[in-house]
Order: C-alpha cells, then structure tokens, then sequence
C-alpha cells in the first residue's frame, strides 16, 4: 500500500460577478465552504493554462455578461491506496462528494 498525491480540476460558474479577480475568490471560497468540515484536507488553488505562444501561466478564468468559468485546481493525499487508479477513484469520491454536482477530472496522480 502506497501514498499518492491526486490533484484534480474542476470548473466553477459564478453568477452577477463584476471582474475576474472577485470571480477567481468567489469560487475558492465556495469551494471551501463545500470541502469543509466532511473535507477540509483538500487544497484549493485557481487553475492555469499555459499560453501556446509564450508558454506564460495564465488564469484559468473568464468572464462574460457578468458570468464566470473558474478552473480550480484540487489537491488531496490519498493514504493506503493499492494503485494509482485506485488512489484516483478514492480522491474523485471524496471530493465529488462534498462537491456534489461540479464537474472534476483527475489531471495527475503521483507516488508521495
């Protein structure tokens, strides 16, 4: 039995928002109203895209008729898992869970 880290991406609508840093706050915050107390051990951060021209980070955010998509980046230990789609399954579960209907996908799962 091994420990995993599994970080997951989810997307985040926001309604009535006026800028793109209220909307990024907004959904780390419900977010985390959501994961606590069931499960307050998942990290929370705003997701990034790589930009294919400069290969800079960029928010992964936006913003249209006061509405807003919000990439968020989870991250959760996984304690005891027989494999990585194991450790994955585990983590998708908890957080789904807590989420309830927000959309996840697991992005990388590594041997901790």
């Amino acid at each position: 039995m091994t420990d995993y880290c599994v970080t997951l991406e989810s997307a985040w609508v926001i309604k009535d928002v006026k800028s793109l840093d209220d909307a990024i706050g907004i959904a780390i915050s419900e977010a985390g109203k959501r994961l606590n107390p069931s499960a307050k051990f998942v990290e929370v951060e705003a997701g990034s895209i790589q930009c294919p021209f400069c290969e800079e980070d960029l928010n992964c955010a936006l913003v249209v008729a006061n509405t807003a998509l919000v990439g968020l980046t989870l991250e959760m230990k996984v304690f005891n898992a027989e494999s990585t789609q194991h450790a994955a399954r585990i983590a998708k579960s908890v957080i789904g869970r807590a989420l309830g209907t927000v959309p996840l996908k697991v992005t990388d799962v590594q041997e901790s």
